[in-house]
């Protein structure tokens, strides 16, 4: 048996939208699947620091829910008492309150739409810097990271030639870009890949 598992870290704040983020997650539930979900606030409330976030599952039963609640129970124990408190009211308040959710879905909407932006400017700075490889999968993907398809050495010989950073396996943040540095970033980017 499979255990479906699904990580929504960016709702709301991939496309700009909370509800078309959940379209799969939702698909999957009205198919009758039991699922597991794993929820972060962390980047679509600003919340880094808070470790807010929820463990939700579909279970088949009562005596189904109850079991697994008593596993959870069990594992999450010995890690904390009771978790912090101060983020989960912050996010309780703001979906709970229709003028300040609306706010916060705008604000989504707002830096969904920076990101993919700068998605598009990385990727006609590359083509603007000479390069010829096709990087449709830099506006392909969505949420503020994007993989490029950088080796570890070229990443290293990135950061050693141009001081531009990014994770090993050529995982960039896009939402680190901006229109005074995107033009670095590509030309960059283009020298170690050419």
């Amino acid at each position: 048996d499979l255990q479906l598992f699904f990580d929504c870290a960016y709702q709301g704040f991939a496309s700009g939208d909370a509800e078309a983020d959940a379209v799969a997650l939702r698909s999957f539930v009205e198919d009758g699947h039991q699922i597991l979900l794993c929820q972060s606030y962390a980047k679509n409330f600003g919340l880094y620091g808070e470790r807010v976030g929820a463990l939700s599952a579909v279970c088949s039963s009562t005596e189904e829910k109850a079991a697994l609640e008593s596993q959870l129970k069990a594992i999450i124990r010995p890690m904390y008492s009771s978790p912090p408190i101060h983020g989960a009211r912050i996010v309780k308040e703001v979906l709970g309150d229709a003028t300040l959710r609306a706010q916060w879905t705008g604000e989504c909407k707002e830096m969904a739409n920076r990101i993919q932006e700068m998605r598009s400017l990385l990727r006609e700075g590359l083509a603007e810097a000479g390069s010829t490889k096709d990087w449709s999968h830099i506006t392909d993907q969505i949420g503020m990271f994007a993989y490029t398809g950088l080796s570890k050495e070229q990443v290293q010989k990135m950061r050693d030639e141009s001081a531009v950073y990014c994770t090993l396996d050529g995982r960039i943040s896009v939402a680190g870009l901006n229109r005074d540095n995107v033009a670095y970033v590509a030309a960059a980017i283009h020298a170690v890949s050419k």
